[in-house]
């Protein structure tokens, strides 16, 4: 499924929206990028919370004063445990249904995906591509904590559970929406990993998010989906453009100097075919969205590939594996202003592809 389809600067979005309306959230992604329409997060919801969203399901899970951690004290956490590795090997091993597993996400925690599915059953077309989304390893394993306020990336026990229990929803995912029969694509949401290397993340090597990486976008290849990466902020780049994912998305309108640090991994990640999303709309501050045009957009884009194709990469090659995207979700912003960059995101890919003959 992956190969046949091409990016070609079409348009996709990050997930969130400052809505309280599934519905009405998802026929405004279908109005603005209906080529590549997504299921769409509600922060409104306190169970649509990055932390939270995708951990039904795990062992010792604990929701207190709307805060959630992972109960490791005692014995029934030893038994959870059991019960979690029983359950993943009858499904891996044994051949259990997947869909009748802990492993599949319900409408309580993810209704605009349920939502999703029943509005894409009903377009009159299959669009080019559907896209989903989790919350990446390195975030969760540090996002969340045990009982004792650790993250639980730091006890290995805990961290194989979480890192598995994202593989699995994000390859159930990627099976439900390969229904449409167009290509899917699954992102990984990964802000933590602008902490690497910094004291907070000491004890993290490369060598482990390049493992965590490998076995949450295993599930999504096996499905026949696209797996990307998604940094909104910046982070070492190359060991995002040198991991397994099929598309790395970043904040090319705050962030683009830092990327192209790295020309090589750049160079290396677009010969072997795969596809950068350009963050190139403003998300981070309200002023920025009001300030800019779909023409000083294009303009900021253009000068921004011009010094890609300037590292040795063929401007037909970046132009066939870019997407044009939003730098991050829109949940934090106005519903107008959320709404102006949905407009842009459209807008900027339109005008890319007219005037390249996309």
């Amino acid at each position: 499924m992956g190969e046949k389809f091409q990016a070609n600067c079409l348009p996709v979005l990050i997930g969130s929206l400052p809505m309280d309306d599934h519905t009405k959230a998802l026929k405004l992604v279908l109005e603005y990028t209906p080529e590549i329409p997504l299921w769409v997060q509600l922060p409104a919801y306190k169970e649509e919370g990055m932390m939270v969203q995708f951990l039904p399901g795990m062992p010792g899970q604990v929701m207190k004063e709307n805060k959630v951690f992972v109960n490791t004290d005692g014995d029934v956490f030893d038994e959870e445990l059991l019960e979690f590795y029983e359950d993943y090997l009858a499904v891996t091993d044994g051949g259990a249904d997947l869909s009748e597993s802990r492993f599949v996400m319900t409408p309580d925690t993810a209704f605009g995906f349920f939502e999703f599915l029943k509005q894409i059953d009903a377009l009159p077309d299959a669009p080019v591509a559907v896209k989903g989304q989790i919350t990446g390893p390195i975030t969760l394993g540090t996002g969340v904590n045990d009982e004792k306020g650790k993250a639980i990336f730091y006890d290995e026990r805990i961290k194989d559970a979480a890192v598995k229990i994202l593989a699995m929803k994000a390859g159930w995912q990627a099976r439900e929406l390969s229904r449409f029969g167009c290509p899917v694509i699954i992102f990984f949401d990964e802000p933590a990993l602008t902490g690497f290397g910094s004291s907070a993340f000491i004890s993290i090597s490369r060598e482990d998010i390049a493992a965590c990486f490998d076995e949450v976008i295993e599930p999504v290849h096996k499905e026949g989906g696209l797996a990307g990466i998604h940094v909104c902020a910046n982070a070492e780049w190359p060991l995002i453009l040198e991991s397994s994912a099929d598309i790395v998305s970043f904040d090319a309108y705050s962030y683009f100097d830092k990327f192209l640090l790295y020309p090589d991994a750049l160079k290396h990640f677009f010969e072997a075919g795969k596809i950068v999303a350009w963050g190139i709309v403003p998300t981070l501050n309200a002023e920025d969205v009001e300030r800019e045009t779909t023409g000083s957009l294009v303009s900021l884009w253009e000068e921004r590939l011009a010094r890609v194709e300037a590292l040795g990469i063929e401007k037909s090659t970046i132009l066939a594996q870019s997407l044009i995207t939003p730098s991050c979700g829109t949940g934090s912003l106005s519903l107008d202003h959320a709404t102006k960059v949905l407009e842009l995101t459209k807008e900027v890919s339109e005008q890319i592809r007219v005037k390249n003959k996309l």
